[in-house]
């Protein structure tokens, strides 16, 4: 009896071993779980300095994707109720605020060739800041301003936000170039910030602007600037001591030559064509689905904070797409996973037909539930479609001129989505959907999702070469970048000369 006793014990003590060994494992699993994005953090920090990580989440974070969060709502609800104007009418005003992003190469060349106080880069950021301090405030104190000069100050203000971009892109361009290991890592970097400053923006958009007004939004969007000025004063770069500004305009040519010749690579222009076509080809009729949103007859009627919440679901939908492409998908060819979501880019964009013709109260679901849901998977796919090409960007950019080059594909980029924003507002307009009218916006929702697809057909002009290894000829990567930027410019001349 004592030895069926002692044994039952060591059973009971052995059962509650490993209980304790269970769970110490899945406490310790979900400890590092936890961590994992900490240990990411610090492990950018340590390998590319963290005065660059703090950039990177105040630009792409605070400046972009907050400002943009709490900017959207805002400027959309300024141009249809304080300047009354029609769908069309605001999707062709907000294609003119994003010029300043088509001319992002001159903000480039600037900042690869123009050093000023013996920095390439932090002037940038502090005129950035400066810039968009001004034109918020310009916007938020003056209450007699006409459309004119609301759309001029509103440029100013894209134009500060763009060049911050440019600068900051250029410093990860850079860093691609010396850790070409960790280029998926940065630019996964830039979208998870951006997405949780779009995030938390569009969570707060709704409010502020129904408490504050848009013009009291505006005066809240001068704070990110001002930590642009911040960027500039703090981040580690280099001094260069032997310069002379004589030399600028010869500097300007080079990487002018340097640009054209390497636009004229196969490996390049193809890519470009590619991405200027897939994003024009998706037709934006955004505006004519926010009128229809705020709509009180036909649409649902939702307030100011219903959109600001419904955007941000779409910012969370947009930040697991990051997460998803980081990791699972950053290391299949760029050809296989443009191809998967292109095409569901294209058949999500029937949610938004499904229901505005009001065919989700038939099958019993709210209009909340679902354009949450729209938002959210619509907002997933465009960011899974987007981080491959931005990864394929940093990798088509010679060094010496990666501010310049990479600036150059993201205006290529910009003017796709300009030429998509402009070509649906005529859709809007030959369609005759105005404030009022929304009878034929089903048949634009379903024009923009049928040209959504046929990018697919134009997957050939992409390389079929693994993110992780280069796809341009070793020649234009051999540029080591110094601290002189003479002997830079001495190595470009010798880049556009010897290709």
């Amino acid at each position: 009896m004592e030895m069926e006793a002692d044994s039952q014990e060591r059973e009971a003590l052995h059962h509650e071993a490993q209980n304790k060994k269970e769970k110490f494992f899945s406490v310790q699993g979900l400890w590092d779980l936890l961590w994992s994005p900490i240990n990411w953090f610090k492990m950018l920090s340590s390998e590319l300095h963290w005065s660059f990580v703090i950039s990177v989440v105040i630009v792409y974070g605070i400046s972009q994707g907050l400002s943009m969060g709490l900017s959207r709502i805002s400027i959309q609800y300024y141009l249809k109720d304080e300047q009354k104007v029609q769908p069309s009418e605001a999707q062709v005003y907000l294609g003119i605020i994003q010029i300043p992003w088509m001319v992002k190469p001159l903000w480039g060349l600037f900042t690869d060739t123009l050093p000023i106080l013996g920095y390439r880069r932090k002037p940038y950021f502090v005129f950035a800041g400066v810039i968009g301090v001004v034109s918020m405030l310009v916007l938020s104190l003056d209450k007699k301003l006409d459309l004119t000069m609301s759309l001029l100050s509103l440029m100013v203000g894209s134009a500060g936000v763009a060049i911050a971009d440019v600068t900051i892109d250029a410093c990860v361009t850079e860093n691609s170039i010396s850790h070409p290991s960790l280029a998926g890592d940065m630019q996964s970097l830039c979208g998870l910030t951006s997405s949780v400053g779009a995030l938390v923006g569009f969570s707060l958009s709704g409010f502020f602007v129904h408490l504050l007004g848009p013009k009291g939004v505006f005066g809240l969007l001068s704070i990110p600037p001002g930590l642009v000025i911040f960027v500039g004063m703090m981040l580690r770069e280099s001094h260069l001591h032997s310069f002379s500004h004589r030399r600028v305009r010869e500097k300007f040519l080079d990487s002018g030559k340097a640009m054209w010749t390497t636009l004229k690579c196969s490996s390049v222009w193809r890519p470009c064509l590619y991405m200027y076509l897939s994003l024009a080809l998706s037709l934006s009729v955004r505006e004519g689905m926010f009128y229809w949103y705020t709509d009180a007859k036909g649409g649902p009627s939702f307030s100011k904070e219903v959109v600001g919440s419904i955007f941000s679901i779409g910012a969370l939908g947009s930040l697991f797409g990051v997460l998803l492409y980081q990791n699972f998908l950053k290391s299949y060819p760029f050809r296989d996973v443009l191809f998967w979501t292109q095409l569901l880019y294209g058949i999500s964009g029937l949610l938004d037909l499904v229901f505005v013709l009001r065919i989700n109260l038939k099958l019993g679901l709210p209009d909340y539930l679902f354009v949450v849901i729209d938002e959210a998977v619509s907002q997933m796919i465009g960011r899974l479609k987007w981080m491959p090409l931005l990864v394929l960007s940093s990798k088509l950019c010679p060094a010496g001129i990666e501010g310049t080059f990479f600036a150059l594909l993201m205006s290529i980029d910009h003017v796709g989505i300009l030429s998509s924003t402009w070509a649906g507002g005529l859709l809007l307009h030959i369609l005759n959907i105005t404030r009022t009218q929304f009878e034929n916006l089903w048949m634009a929702i379903l024009i923009r999702s049928i040209l959504r697809i046929l990018p697919i057909a134009l997957l050939f002009l992409i390389p079929r070469t693994d993110p992780n290894s280069s796809i341009l000829p070793s020649e234009m990567l051999r540029i080591k970048k110094g601290d002189d930027l003479e002997s830079e410019n001495l190595e470009m001349a010798s880049l556009v000369n010897g290709i």
